[in-house]
């Protein structure tokens, strides 16, 4: 059984340490610069995994699924990108309140879009999981081809200085 995702945004503090042993790790600013994640894709000793999400771009129509990229609804609600997938603890995240309502027209466009995402996510979570958890085995076990590789996080690296962050911040 596949539990449902959810929608998070990562602790940008923590992005900025992982980004220090690896500049592939996502920006994730401040509130107003919000980069959100899908989750929980599978869970590694204690660490969760996260996946960003892309927001609607002309080009995710014409791109095709590969094995670190998934078009949401063939492109339309944009695409999650596995090759930037982080570890994190619950100290980490929070999730992020779809239940809402704003008078500001592009905050509702956002929760829009972050619902009919997680819609579309929640359908297809069986695939998402699957996919998210071929990538990594593969990476750790050195079976990626370079071209995939040389975009992905350095998953194994990050677990180790998510545990250390996370020591320091208890």
């Amino acid at each position: 059984m596949y539990r449902n995702l959810k929608i998070v945004k990562i602790d940008y503090h923590y992005c900025d340490y992982l980004r220090n042993f690896d500049s592939k790790v996502p920006y994730n600013a401040g509130r107003k610069e919000l980069r959100p994640f899908i989750g929980i894709l599978f869970i590694i000793e204690k660490c969760e995994y996260f996946a960003p999400l892309s927001s609607p771009k002309e080009k995710h129509k014409t791109i095709r699924n590969t094995l670190d990229l998934i078009k949401i609804k063939n492109g339309e609600y944009g695409v999650i990108n596995f090759n930037n997938m982080l570890p994190v603890t619950k100290n980490n995240y929070e999730e992020i309140n779809l239940n809402t309502t704003s008078n500001n027209k592009n905050e509702m466009r956002r929760i829009n879009l972050l619902n009919n995402q997680l819609r579309w996510l929640n359908t297809n979570k069986k695939q998402i999981f699957q996919k998210s958890k071929l990538l990594y085995d593969l990476y750790k076990n050195n079976k990626l081809k370079s071209n995939i590789k040389d975009r992905c996080c350095n998953f194994l690296l990050l677990e180790e200085k998510c545990q250390e962050y996370n020591k320091v911040k208890l």
